[in-house]
């Protein structure tokens, strides 16, 4: 259940940055639209990439993909303190770094037992 949790709060802030990406680029702000575009399609690509680490490793509870997504709380972090764009109100920020931390933290101990002989990759397999 605690996995479970993690990684549905992380698929939220991956779903978040994704959608974010995308408006972005199919309807940048004023000013430099092939940059504001050229961001969004980063910004897109980050939110799908760290939802697939959230969808599948994390749900395997592969260790790599916990280490991975601390990414996340990072990010928002250094968005936070650093006034950051996007936006004025720091809101979203704060909401997306809870629900890292959450996702990540709650399932500690999952991806922490020892592991039984013999399965060194995969918990249980």
């Amino acid at each position: 259940m605690n996995v479970r949790i993690g990684w549905i709060c992380l698929a939220v802030v991956s779903s978040g940055i994704l959608g974010f990406g995308i408006v972005v680029a199919l309807v940048p702000p004023g000013g430099d639209v092939l940059l504001y575009r050229t961001d969004a399609l980063a910004t897109a690509g980050l939110g799908f990439f760290g939802g697939l680490i959230a969808v599948l490793p994390f749900r395997r509870q592969e260790r790599w993909a916990w280490l991975a997504l601390w990414f996340y709380p990072v990010f928002w972090s250094a968005h936070l303190v650093f006034g950051l764009p996007p936006g004025k109100d720091h809101v979203h920020q704060v909401v997306f770094i809870v629900l890292s931390l959450a996702g990540l933290l709650i399932p500690v101990r999952e991806f922490f037992r020892p592991r039984p002989e013999g399965h060194h990759a995969l918990r249980g397999g």
